[in-house]
């Protein structure tokens, strides 16, 4: 046993697992589930919520090795957050957190794009986008499984066993937190909070443990055809987007069209990609009212910032911020807190 995990409590320590590989921990992470909630206890502590993208990050015999939530490997995408991991003086851990690019102190996914995707070094180094991994997380420490000790004692350990420099940033957390520290939080210009409960193990799937407190709306969405431009406008006018219902046969349901948020890139790159997925036939469950509209197989996915949904289900000024590529398109659903429609 590693000294550090000797520091535990003999209470928790009874909870170690015992060696696992990597790969076995890192097969899916740990989601949190949208809320409205704004009480909570003492047995909750508060994260910032990150624009980013999430990537588990494994150190074995093997080397590092940076997996999206699919799985797909991302060493050559951002290879600083490689050398700083292998850097590390542990070799042999699986942790979890967030890659980010700032911009006047703000997470900004639009500028995270242009790393997303790039895999030859000379494009990573010309790009001139700087990343921040933020680790939250830790689920094995020399090759013992932590993932059943309380949140607590994982970020202890987490804080204590790595050198934190750039690109790597150690999360902080508050031990109180609400409506009044949401709201701070909001006016500072984060995306939100993620409440979480501290004394819970790290599970591999979608939890009421970890909460997502937003400061505005906005969630992923299946891209299934596009409009043609107007005026000045090149590439398109505005993507068609959609979800897919969690029940009845796994429908694509249509949310309404987002014509803002792209530059004359964006608005030529995406026409062509979507013109090589043309199909003849709208994919959406729903009537799309609109004149000679493009249909494309729903593959990509978006992700839309917008105000609130309406009562007929449509998104209110909904606004693009990227396209990502970390979650497959069939799992994309709407999004709601409990209790709401």
């Amino acid at each position: 046993m590693t000294s550090l995990l000797e520091t535990l409590p003999a209470s928790e320590r009874r909870k170690l697992g015992g060696a696992r590989s990597g790969v076995e921990l890192a097969a899916r992470p740990m989601l949190a589930t949208l809320s409205d909630r704004r009480d909570f206890g003492d047995e909750w502590i508060f994260e910032r919520k990150l624009d980013g993208v999430r990537v588990l990050a494994v150190r074995d015999e093997r080397g590092v090795r940076l997996l999206s939530r699919t799985g797909r490997r991302l060493n050559s995408t951002y290879p600083e957050v490689v050398d700083a991991l292998t850097a590390q003086d542990r070799a042999d851990f699986t942790v979890d957190g967030e890659i980010v690019a700032y911009a006047d102190g703000r997470t900004d996914f639009a500028l995270l794009q242009q790393r997303m995707g790039l895999t030859d070094p000379r494009q990573v180094r010309a790009s001139g986008v700087a990343v921040t991994y933020h680790l939250f997380d830790l689920l094995r420490l020399d090759g013992v499984d932590v993932t059943r000790l309380r949140l607590r004692s994982r970020k202890s350990l987490l804080r204590r066993a790595f050198a934190y420099r750039p690109p790597l940033r150690f999360t902080p957390h508050r031990n109180r937190g609400g409506q009044e520290l949401l709201d701070r939080a909001c006016a500072q210009g984060w995306e939100g909070l993620i409440a979480k409960w501290a004394d819970g193990p790290y599970e591999p799937r979608r939890s009421p443990s970890w909460l997502k407190l937003k400061c505005s709306r906005s969630q992923e969405f299946v891209i299934g055809g596009y409009t043609e431009p107007s005026g000045a406008r090149v590439g398109f006018g505005a993507l068609l987007l959609g979800y897919y219902e969690r029940s009845g046969g796994g429908r694509l349901r249509y949310a309404g069209k987002a014509g803002t948020g792209y530059d004359h890139r964006t608005l030529l790159d995406l026409r062509r990609r979507l013109d090589g997925m043309g199909v003849d036939r709208s994919p959406f469950a729903d009537p799309v009212r609109e004149r000679a509209p493009h249909w494309a197989a729903p593959r990509l996915v978006a992700q839309i910032a917008f105000t609130e949904w309406t009562r007929d289900g449509m998104l209110r000024h909904p606004r693009f911020l990227g396209l990502r590529d970390d979650k497959p398109a069939e799992e994309v659903v709407r999004e709601t807190a409990p209790g709401r429609a």
